[in-house]
């Protein structure tokens, strides 16, 4: 899908190129990570190690102005190592709560799947809930509150894979890929002295960010799209190669995605083309394959292409 390269606003183009400034070749996953951000989601990154997926999110905090937290995932990792712990201060004779990594605005989740079930959920409920309960005390999350998670698709042994229930709170997947030869010999050059993460900084405050959060909510979408987005959703339910379909999150999901991509390319409406572009991001990870289709050697990917070319998508004379 080919977009204009104009944005709406001037912050947006701003913090596109701050995150191009350092990462090489990346543009859709830096614009996508936007588009999740901006519809108040989360997202999770799937790929090999040493591709950048840390460097985005760091990027992504320094050039917002947002408190970044990383988490690194382990098997001993516990829920209060994620949401905090209270500690008694004999001094005060009370106990003092003191707040984990979650409490950041733009959090790295990473190797979340080299975590227990039991650490898993107390992520879950952040980014669910935008707050954690510790002690039996409800803590509200700081805003704008951002995950973005990562997993390792090639290291299987030591791992718990996420339960279908936390895949479908994460917006988008998205796969970063290898850089170009161009792309791998500019960054060769970049590097030489010192980190270009370094140089830049923040191009748009928390307060900003937060506006425009507000501002995507109201980004029209056509009832006919509405019923685009649906017969997408609905198309998974009855594939014979899917063995459980998109959740009515998904559907949510997808066209809370559709208003913040038409909002960065400066319109106030969504287009199907928006849909169509972001349904493989939004919709693959939401989907189970029936063990036929594992045994053919399908994926999510080709069953949900299939699914989206078979979907009628509307055009002009549908809005009249």
């Amino acid at each position: 899908m080919k977009q204009d390269t104009v944005v709406y606003n001037e912050n947006i183009k701003n913090v596109l190129a701050t995150i191009n400034k350092v990462m090489i070749g990346k543009e859709e996953a830096a614009r996508l990570s936007l588009v999740a951000l901006l519809a108040q989601g989360h997202v999770l990154l799937e790929d090999v190690p040493g591709v950048g997926k840390t460097m985005l999110v760091r990027t992504l905090a320094k050039s917002l102005d947002c408190d970044f937290r990383r988490i690194q995932f382990t098997p001993d990792l516990l829920p209060s190592d994620v949401t905090g712990i209270s500690i008694y201060n004999p001094k005060e004779l009370e106990f003092e709560f003191r707040g984990g990594p979650i409490l950041g605005n733009i959090v790295l989740a990473d190797e979340i799947n080299r975590t227990s079930p039991k650490t898993q959920s107390a992520l879950l409920e952040g980014m669910e809930e935008k707050s954690v309960t510790v002690d039996g005390n409800t803590i509200s999350l700081k805003q704008p509150f951002f995950v973005m998670a990562t997993q390792n698709p090639i290291e299987y042994e030591g791992t718990y894979p996420l339960p279908e229930a936390q895949l479908d709170r994460f917006l988008l997947k998205l796969k970063m890929g290898y850089p170009s030869y161009e792309n791998e010999l500019e960054m060769l050059d970049r590097m030489s002295f010192d980190h270009p993460i370094e140089k830049i900084s923040a191009v748009m405050s928390r307060s900003e960010l937060v506006g425009l959060q507000e501002a995507v909510k109201d980004v029209y979408i056509d009832k006919n799209v509405q019923k685009y987005i649906i017969n997408l959703v609905s198309a998974t339910r009855k594939h014979p190669s899917i063995y459980l379909g998109v959740s009515p999150r998904g559907a949510i999901a997808l066209m809370r995605a559709s208003k913040a991509l038409a909002y960065i390319y400066g319109r106030d409406y969504v287009l199907p083309d928006d849909v169509k572009y972001l349904a493989p991001f939004v919709l693959s990870h939401r989907i189970i394959l029936s063990s036929e289709a594992k045994y053919e050697g399908m994926t999510s990917d080709d069953v949900l292409a299939s699914v989206v070319l078979n979907t009628y998508i509307p055009i002009r004379k549908d809005f009249n």
